[in-house]
């Protein structure tokens, strides 16, 4: 059965469930796939399973309701019926590239599960795409009409257009002002100054002007990372060296004759022996003879 067909059959309660799934409301994690040479958009069971316990889908009306994992696979699978998704095998990539999409091939077993991919057979609402292209369409005629626009509104357009192209002329003027300064302080006042140093980050227009000016210091965060991290390593190895060798010198069993070697006298042996090894040495003289 060809998919348009078996939704059209859908009720309006399962139609909702899948414009739910489909819109951005749902918070679906959809990748791109490709099926026989045509792409695709894709998705995990379990990102489903998760948008049907969410709070967005409980809000909605005229809805199946669901309050566990298992009602969301049963709403799912009603979903899948009616073919407005279907479960897929997902393999290698495409092309020659890694970042190629992943290619699918539909899967005769159709059975919903969260370890499994869907791919999508439904597009969703369709309006926003009409009304986008009605309003293309106006915006075209209205700009090859505009000799008979009435002459308030060329005015008004000139104007409009004029600013336009002043605070575009602005922004150039500036970045240029910018560059030829940070030229100037590295010269004068190293290591220099940039005018507005967020001017081209990704942040909103007002957090573009502030701060007014900032040094130009390289950070060097990564260096400092390292270099915590190889002197945290060799402390680690130091005092892994230290126990190994005590826990040496635990394990060997001590004869008497070497007790007696063990002894201070007049201070040579214990000379000879490691500062941490002596108290090792002074618990073993403390050990009485079962033997005598």
């Amino acid at each position: 059965m060809i998919p348009q067909e078996a939704q059209a059959k859908a009720s309006p309660e399962i139609k909702k469930v899948a414009q739910f799934l489909r819109s951005g409301n749902a918070g679906l994690k959809v990748r791109v796939g490709a099926l026989n040479g045509k792409r695709l958009d894709y998705f995990k069971g379990k990102s489903a399973v998760k948008a049907l316990l969410s709070p967005g889908y409980a809000k909605l009306k005229n809805v199946p309701k669901v309050t566990s994992e298992s009602e969301a696979i049963t709403v799912l699978q009603s979903v899948n019926m009616h073919a407005f998704f279907i479960r897929v095998q997902r393999g290698g990539p495409s092309g020659s590239s890694s970042s190629s999409p992943k290619t699918l091939q539909i899967d005769p077993q159709q059975k919903v599960a969260p370890d499994e991919y869907f791919a999508w057979f439904y597009d969703g609402s369709q309006w926003t795409t009409y009304a986008g292209g009605i309003g293309l369409v106006l915006l075209m005629l209205a700009g090859v009409m505009y000799p008979l626009w009435p002459h308030f509104m060329r005015v008004g357009a000139y104007y409009v257009s004029m600013g336009m192209l002043g605070l575009m002329g602005l922004f150039i003027a500036l970045a240029i002002v910018r560059l030829i300064f940070y030229i100037v302080t590295i010269i004068v006042a190293s290591p220099g100054i940039w005018i507005f140093p967020k001017l081209f980050a990704d942040v909103g227009f007002v957090e573009s002007f502030i701060p007014l000016w900032e040094w130009d210091i390289p950070k060097k965060k990564h260096h400092k990372a390292k270099k915590d991290k190889s002197e945290k390593d060799k402390s680690k190895s130091k005092g892994k060296k230290k126990s190994s060798a005590v826990s040496d010198v635990t394990s060997t069993p001590v004869s008497p004759a070497s007790k007696s070697s063990l002894e201070p006298t007049n201070g040579a042996i214990l000379e000879e022996i490691p500062p941490e090894m002596r108290s090792q040495a002074r618990r073993i003289e403390e050990v009485p003879d079962e033997d005598a």
